[in-house]
């Protein structure tokens, strides 16, 4: 028997609703890509919805995130509206960023999503500054940095988690770990096999945590979250889990096998394990499930079509929003 699920229905079903606006976004994305409606890269997040989610749901409105190149569950999880952020992807100017950010540099501050960025490791820092002006202020909030694997191999990783360490930041990292950087196995890449490991060296704990359970995320991160309120600092929290596509969708997946993959699908996937949850405890009925999944459908169809019919920046606002021109 599966341990009976804390969270009330509404709460547990508000999950679902999300990791599957996550899935649909994302497979919508790529159907997007393939006509070269949205142009330049785009890197999806279809498997690892289960961490986004998890996550942000043990955070308050009030507090922050910090997001990836691989960004745009992150963006959903925090509360990001789905038309903005599709439109953001046409480079249309009713975008979150009016059009200029594109796939990997979404931000919705009014949210608390400080902002997705292209360079890899380059959010832990700026999570680890925002964690010490909140610190500075006596704010009694917490920052949420996502990254993954390759980036805990860049300095900024190091350099970042040491601050933290000895100033006791309110910051919870949390490292996708989804097996590859790019094309490289964590196995050849990293000389631990465990990325929390690490969190020794900078006095804090570090946990693992099974990344394809929402449930279990959210448990992880709560424990975090409540000792960085605390005064206590921050943790590392290394979330195992598996993306669907490709790196980018120039990547043919030729270092992962089939075999692999299709395990992860057929029998990891953190939404089908969730579904699978939530009818063996009664939470839902099949027809519930399948009705929750047809409006989240029809969302993102609306947000496809309200990115589509929105305009274009005009080009004479081609240097707004710069310091210098």
């Amino acid at each position: 028997m599966i341990e009976a699920m804390k969270e009330d229905k509404e709460t547990l079903l508000t999950y679902l609703r999300q990791m599957l606006e996550i899935r649909h976004f994302e497979e919508k994305v790529m159907e997007l890509l393939a006509q070269n409606i949205i142009k330049g890269a785009s890197h999806l997040y279809a498997g690892q919805e289960a961490v986004a989610v998890g996550a942000c749901a043990a955070i308050e409105p009030t507090d922050y995130i910090t997001s990836t190149h691989r960004g745009h569950g992150h963006c959903i999880a925090k509360g990001g509206q789905l038309p903005q952020m599709m439109a953001e992807l046409c480079g249309k100017k009713t975008g979150y960023s009016r059009g200029r950010g594109g796939s990997m540099h979404i931000a919705d501050v009014a949210k608390g999503n400080m902002g997705a960025t292209g360079i890899v490791g380059g959010n832990i820092p700026a999570a680890t500054g925002a964690g010490l002006a909140l610190k500075m202020r006596g704010e009694k909030k917490v920052v949420l940095c996502f990254f993954g694997d390759g980036a805990a191999n860049n300095a900024t990783f190091h350099e970042s988690l040491n601050m933290a360490g000895v100033w006791k930041l309110p910051v919870v990292y949390i490292c996708e770990n989804n097996l590859y950087g790019m094309s490289v196995s964590t196995k050849r890449a990293c000389a631990v096999e465990d990325i929390a490991t690490r969190a020794s060296a900078y006095n804090m704990p570090g946990m693992i945590v099974d990344g394809q359970d929402v449930l279990a995320v959210k448990e992880a991160v709560a424990k975090a979250v409540e000792r960085a309120r605390a005064g206590l600092g921050a943790t590392l929290i290394e979330a195992k889990t598996y993306r669907y596509f490709g790196h980018s969708r120039s990547d043919p997946r030729t270092y992962r096998t089939k075999e692999e993959e299709k395990f992860y699908k057929e029998q990891r996937d953190p939404i089908s394990l969730f579904k699978g949850r939530l009818l063996e405890q009664k939470i839902a009925t099949s027809d519930k499930l399948e009705a929750i999944e047809k409006t989240v459908a029809e969302a993102v169809e609306q947000a496809t079509k309200f990115a589509l019919d929105s305009p274009y920046p005009d080009p004479s606002e081609l240097y707004d929003f710069l310091y210098v021109e």
